[in-house]
């Protein structure tokens, strides 16, 4: 049986959509850099969205949680392994993400007899000041972007640049106020997944607008969901910079 570029174009097509339907509705994840550090901060009901990967780099992601587990332990042992055979200045999240992450995923996508890893991932790296701070956002096909500052990674790319849109003019200086952005981003993900439609339909009706992005906090609040936020700290004398926020650390809405 003869296998064609049109039956290849049509299996990544095929993967593609499988991969977006199951992310579509994952809850996102938002990077944000402020003075004293960098946070991730997603919402969930139960199972880990936030991992530290080595001293200055930390990872959050959505998805189905056992390849996202897979990523977690790749990039921990590749991590660690650097560090081991080159030193710890040489562990970057460029070198993480770019040469050992990104051709492992991409070989499983473009493996026909697999099924692509249903995974979106940040990867966060933590500088000497915000505007120095790297993001790597690495998509199940392996693709990557780089970013600074600020970053989103949700069910779909439009969900993704808007959430981001929001947190352009960002320049904080205190984790509250960080905190309170990227509740917003994360809102803002959540339910702009696809552009707005005319305001009219079809029947001359006019179209009911998304909900707010503090109408979707609070109804995922509602649902069950908690906020899981951890920072990699940018003065800390503490030997580990990653940290979970506590309860009390995150503002009421």
């Amino acid at each position: 049986m003869s296998y064609n570029f049109y039956d290849f174009n049509n299996a990544l097509q095929q993967r593609n959509e499988y991969v977006e339907d199951r992310l579509r509705d994952g809850s996102p994840v938002v990077g944000l850099s402020y003075d004293g550090g960098m946070l991730l901060l997603s919402l969930k009901h139960s199972q880990r969205k936030v991992y530290e990967i080595y001293d200055k780099l930390m990872l959050g992601a959505m998805g189905k949680q056992s390849d996202i587990e897979s990523i977690r332990l790749a990039a921990i042992d590749a991590a660690h392994r650097e560090g081991f055979q080159r030193s710890e200045d040489d562990v970057s999240v460029q070198r993480l993400v770019g040469f050992g992450l990104s051709p492992a995923v991409k070989r499983v996508y473009n493996d026909n007899n697999t099924i692509p890893l249903t995974f979106r991932g940040l990867f966060a790296e933590l500088n000497a000041t915000p505007a120095d701070d790297l993001y790597f956002t690495l998509g199940y096909d392996g693709e990557f972007r780089n970013t600074k500052r600020y970053a989103v990674v949700a069910g779909t790319t439009y969900a993704s640049e808007q959430a981001e849109e929001s947190l352009k003019d960002a320049h904080l200086g205190n984790l509250e106020d960080t905190v309170k952005a990227a509740l917003r981003a994360w809102g803002i993900a959540r339910t702009q997944l696809a552009p707005l439609p005319e305001k009219l339909d079809d029947d001359g009706e006019e179209i009911t607008p998304p909900p707010t992005p503090e109408e979707i906090l609070k109804t995922a609040f509602e649902d069950g969901m908690s906020v899981e936020a951890a920072i990699l700290d940018r003065h800390t004398k503490r030997e580990s910079r990653f940290r979970l926020l506590r309860a009390d650390e995150i503002p009421a809405l």
